[in-house]
């Protein structure tokens, strides 16, 4: 990973703004109110004494070790209640597993991934599914997705084992039957694909069809 990860910052709160305020007439009152209380049915855990249930070191994937980021690399939610999943973006670390949890683990980051799947296979969670992670530098994307970071590098074929793309496929096998994501090249994406982003991975070898394969295989 060397001083970098491929995951991107930039995923602000979603705040009841001036807009009710600058809209005037009977129509928009009645919009602005659909519009606060999508935004409070999703801000709910954050008044004063309220919080969703947690229970510490859980994970959504069997097999995962917990390895929390640091709270400023994501935002707590209730997905899928407030936000509908469906996506998984696959990411690569540019560089290696520790640096990348360090990485994670710094509130200056300001990005972290829900998961980092090892090269001999392993995976650690980081972040819960019901959270919305940033990871994806689209704040759109980021309250729909699951992220995945990959071990290694865009540009070194070999970074992508036999482990890896067994143990990946089988996470994101585990996410879209959680919550009926087809496993097609429409809702499993690459960083390089979601809106806005100056990101290239996982780059070109990154094997999509064999990845997709064992995906399938994993779902049923």
């Amino acid at each position: 990973m060397g001083a970098t990860v491929e995951t991107t910052a930039g995923d602000g709160d979603r705040r009841l703004g001036r807009r009710a305020l600058l809209v005037g007439g009977a129509a928009a009152a009645v919009g602005t109110a659909v519009l606060a209380r999508e935004e409070l049915s999703r801000l709910w855990w954050r008044l004063p004494g309220v919080d969703k249930p947690r229970v510490a070191g859980a994970v959504d994937f069997r097999g995962a070790r917990w390895v929390a980021a640091a709270p400023a690399n994501y935002r707590r939610a209730d997905r899928p209640a407030d936000y509908r999943l469906d996506r998984v973006v696959v990411h690569v670390t540019q560089g290696g597993y520790a640096s990348a949890v360090k990485a994670f683990q710094d509130p200056a980051h300001g990005a972290a991934a829900h998961y980092i799947v090892r090269r001999d296979g392993r995976i650690t969670q980081l972040i819960r599914e019901l959270d919305v992670a940033f990871h994806a530098g689209n704040r759109a994307y980021n309250e729909r997705s699951v992220g995945i970071e990959h071990e290694g590098f865009v540009e070194e074929p070999g970074s992508f084992t036999d482990a890896m793309y067994a143990s990946s496929a089988r996470l994101t096998a585990a996410i879209c039957r959680r919550y009926g994501i087809p496993a097609d090249r429409d809702h499993v994406i690459g960083h390089v694909e979601v809106p806005g982003t100056d990101h290239t991975d996982p780059g070109p070898h990154w094997d999509w069809d064999r990845y997709l394969r064992q995906v399938r295989r994993a779902r049923p």
